[in-house]
């Protein structure tokens, strides 16, 4: 469930770019309270100092002393709680799917529009996942590996309503809505993800509809 509003760090290394995206942060309903970080290494102090943690990280990758690739290690580590959304120039396939494998919860480009970015954060607070539909291609080649597909969906041996259950999730679906759809309760669907988390090894939904694309149980 979405809060009334949610509070947003946003950590890049320029200073014009971060004033900027808090002003367009701060004209987004759904925002409350907006910090700044100049990297990974004053972010993890200012969350220190924070009476309430935030509940999202606008995060670049390329900063001095602590880059964003090292700070979401240490954000999973100290705060798994808090999701994270990459902003980013990079669009190596490699890179994104590092970044997945680390934790985070979502990646846009950030030449996008601000609509989407206004979207990117309503979905990943609804559903801990977003990726650009530009991304699209470079998440799936970075992950395109039919030698193993068989072998690894053979071994967790997934019934036809978990093969529904993955992919309702990797179309956006919440579990209240996915629940619908199949006529099962909300509950019965988060235990369901929560069983696909600890068979297929990842981290969190994103990195579950990773796995999903993957292994050709979900087609972008």
């Amino acid at each position: 469930m979405i809060k009334d509003k949610i509070n947003i760090v946003v950590c890049d290394d320029h200073r014009l770019f971060r004033k900027g995206m808090s002003a367009l942060l701060s004209d987004f309903e759904l925002v409350g309270e907006i910090y700044e970080a100049g990297n990974g290494v004053e972010l993890l102090q200012l969350l220190e100092q924070l009476d309430e943690l935030p509940e999202l990280v606008l995060l670049d990758i390329n900063m001095p002393e602590m880059d964003g690739v090292e700070a979401t290690k240490k954000l999973k580590e100290l705060y798994p709680e808090i999701r994270i959304l990459i902003l980013s120039m990079e669009d190596d396939s490699q890179l994104v799917s590092l970044l997945v494998n680390e934790g985070i919860d979502g990646y846009l480009l950030k030449n996008a529009d601000p609509d989407e970015l206004e979207l990117a954060i309503k979905m990943i607070m609804k559903n801990d996942f977003y990726f650009s539909s530009s991304l699209a291609g470079f998440i799936l080649q970075a992950v395109k590996t039919k030698n193993t597909t068989a072998k690894t969906i053979e071994k967790l041996n997934l019934t036809e309503r978990e093969v529904q259950i993955i992919q309702l999730t990797c179309e956006e679906l919440t579990a209240a809505e996915i629940g619908d759809k199949l006529s099962i309760s909300a509950r019965t669907v988060e235990g369901y993800k929560r069983k696909f988390l600890k068979k297929t090894g990842t981290k969190n939904m994103a990195g579950l509809v990773i796995f999903a694309i993957k292994n050709g149980l979900y087609h972008l």
